[in-house]
């Protein structure tokens, strides 16, 4: 009962901005006193560009928690000072933490980290966990420090990649073992037992973020890689091709390993068109063709002229 009390008089401010993030938040709020949120600015969004707030902040709203959000937190936090936390917890965040925040709280500021630390320190560890060929992620509670990723781990959790993971379902089954790993961990963090335990740096690998040339699929590289870069771009930002110099996004599809002419279009039927990579064929089962809906493979197929659209080379 008495930890139970601690918690519930615990003073937090929580620092993130996507979805990711809205679990996290959600338990803080559920066991602790939030006292202060900090997010990312709203941004502008779609065609009529709509200023929009984050996940984060809409949560925040709801719960009538005051929120804050600096568009450079380097050299503007004063409300984050004046707030006075015993503990500053970020998920997702998307900015560095300046030091004069991380000395503030007696407790630190303690991070959600989607990887398995020391591996995928980083801003894009989801993806790369599959881009990668990575068979076990995870999400690791950590102190943070001054570098990115390399404070000392506290807990973590395991998740086991299936084949058929795409970076969607591994986000989703993160964001609540991560939510659910920090209200595990916090009773100790409060009494001051937690573990401590230093990365070993040698061991490290980086997640960089998702730039635009690394969408691009190369079918000279072999099935596994088109296949998990495939997975690891699904739902977001999508990996892509160009069919006649026309960009088309590859949503889904499997891999047979055997003969094939790379970098070409090896099979198309009424409802299957195949890609050759440099160990066999990549079959394609859904698509998005430019400023069109997602569809499978059949409805794409269907009226275009299939002997042109064999043996071209795609790019």
């Amino acid at each position: 009962m008495s930890m139970v009390i601690k918690l519930k008089n615990l003073r937090v401010v929580f620092m993130g901005t996507p979805d990711f993030a809205v679990p996290v938040l959600e338990k803080l709020i559920e066991n602790t006193d939030v006292c202060l949120v900090v997010t990312q600015p709203d941004k502008e969004i779609g065609r009529h560009k709509i200023l929009t707030p984050t996940p984060i902040k809409k949560v925040a709203m709801e719960h009538d928690i005051p929120v804050f959000q600096p568009s450079k937190i380097r050299n503007d936090y004063t409300p984050i000072l004046e707030a006075k936390p015993d503990i500053i917890i970020t998920c997702a965040y998307g900015q560095i933490i300046p030091k004069t925040l991380l000395d503030l709280p007696k407790l630190g500021c303690i991070n959600v980290h989607a990887s398995l630390l020391p591996s995928l320190r980083g801003g894009a560890p989801l993806h790369h966990a599959i881009i990668d060929g990575y068979d076990t992620t995870g999400v690791t509670i950590m102190y943070m420090d001054e570098t990115m990723d390399t404070g000392d781990i506290i807990s973590s959790v395991a998740y086991e990649i299936k084949d058929t993971d795409n970076v969607g379902n591994v986000h989703d089954n993160l964001m609540t073992l991560g939510a659910d790993l920090l209200i595990e961990t916090l009773p100790s963090i409060v009494a001051g037992t937690n573990k401590r335990i230093k990365q070993d740096n040698a061991k490290a690998t980086y997640a960089y973020n998702i730039s635009r040339s690394d969408e691009h699929l190369d079918f000279t590289k072999e099935g596994i890689t088109i296949d998990r870069k495939v997975r690891g771009l699904n739902p977001w930002p999508l990996a892509n091709t160009c069919f006649d110099e026309e960009e088309v996004k590859i949503i889904s599809g499997y891999f047979v390993k055997g003969k094939s002419t790379p970098n070409t279009i090896n099979v198309v039927t009424k409802d299957s068109l195949g890609i050759g990579c440099s160990d066999g064929i990549y079959y394609v089962t859904a698509i998005k063709p430019s400023g069109k809906k997602i569809m499978d493979i059949k409805s794409f197929l269907n009226g275009v002229d299939k002997e042109k659209l064999l043996a071209k080379k795609i790019s």
